[in-house]
């Protein structure tokens, strides 16, 4: 991050604005969350964490051999019903810490000895984090910034972040209004999923690894492949490659389950099958992609 202190400031105060009549993110509750006023998230002023420290179940150019600084936020603006996190993300089992909390939270990270520090659903908090962030910033914190979401950004706030966050990891989850509405509760996902990945491409580029292997700038994209191709692969995978960078990095996850409120839908009461993971890697093979997956071997 080579923001000014002052720039910073201006983007913080922006930010922390837009929290008397909340538009964080798409669904612009419009709510005074420094008045204590609660939107869809359920989250009002106080940053809420539900739990912090070196992860290693994260990408291999994230995790290195020290783990990667994750910080996982309470709530999401999202609902899906299969979240493997329900309880954070929807029961929000998280509790609230000061911005001072947070900060030491971040420098005893990487004190650790973590490769970046990895904010998980971050989109509700983010003047909070903006702040947090700044403040660290004077005390030493210098590792890269991952900004790890569900992809149903709003273009305001992902403009704010511009210069602050160094590492986008956003979700492309649908490319079905009706499933995208069934399954998280918000039709426009696609939409407004496809026009985030854009912005935060502009910002950041493709992803850069070093020579140790550890990334440290760029847009890295995730894609959890659903029963009955629920998940949209194809177009997905095309939209990626044709509208932002056969370069991209897309890790392209098998890790399904039946989670919180999937049982309760027929397609998605059973886990991925191999035939449908492999089925997803070689669309992304056949569209150009190459960077994050390995297609099976012929």
């Amino acid at each position: 991050m080579n923001l000014s202190a002052k720039d910073l400031e201006k983007k913080i105060d922006k930010a922390y604005k837009i929290l008397e009549q909340c538009t964080l993110c798409p669904r612009k509750c419009n709510v005074n969350r420094t008045k204590g006023e609660r939107g869809y998230c359920g989250v009002g002023q106080a940053i809420e964490v539900a739990s912090y420290g070196p992860h290693f179940g994260e990408e291999e150019v994230l995790v290195g051999r020290y783990g990667s600084g994750a910080i996982f936020l309470n709530s999401c603006n999202l609902s899906c019903v299969y979240c493997q996190n329900y309880d954070i993300s929807q029961l929000r089992s998280g509790m609230a810490v000061s911005v001072d909390e947070f900060v030491q939270i971040m420098l005893l990270l990487q004190k650790k000895g973590c490769h970046n520090i990895n904010f998980v659903t971050p989109t509700h908090f983010m003047p909070q984090i903006l702040e947090a962030v700044f403040m660290a910033k004077e005390k030493g914190l210098k590792i890269p910034l991952v900004y790890n979401c569900g992809g149903y950004e709003s273009l305001e706030s992902l403009k704010i972040l511009r210069g602050v966050i160094d590492i986008y990891m956003p979700d492309i989850k649908y490319a079905d209004e009706d499933i995208a509405a069934r399954l998280s509760n918000v039709a426009e996902y696609p939409k407004i999923a496809r026009q985030a990945i854009k912005e935060m491409h502009n910002q950041v580029g493709d992803l850069e690894i070093d020579a140790n292997g550890i990334a440290r700038k760029g847009l890295l994209l995730r894609h959890l492949v659903l029963p009955d191709d629920l998940s949209g692969t194809e177009q997905n995978m095309r939209f990626i490659a044709t509208e932002i960078s056969p370069e991209s990095y897309v890790n392209i996850m098998d890790q399904y389950r039946p989670c919180f409120k999937a049982s309760d839908i027929p397609q998605l009461n059973r886990p991925l099958t191999q035939e449908e993971y492999i089925r997803a890697l070689n669309i992304a093979q056949s569209l150009g992609l190459h960077r994050g997956f390995w297609p099976p071997e012929n």
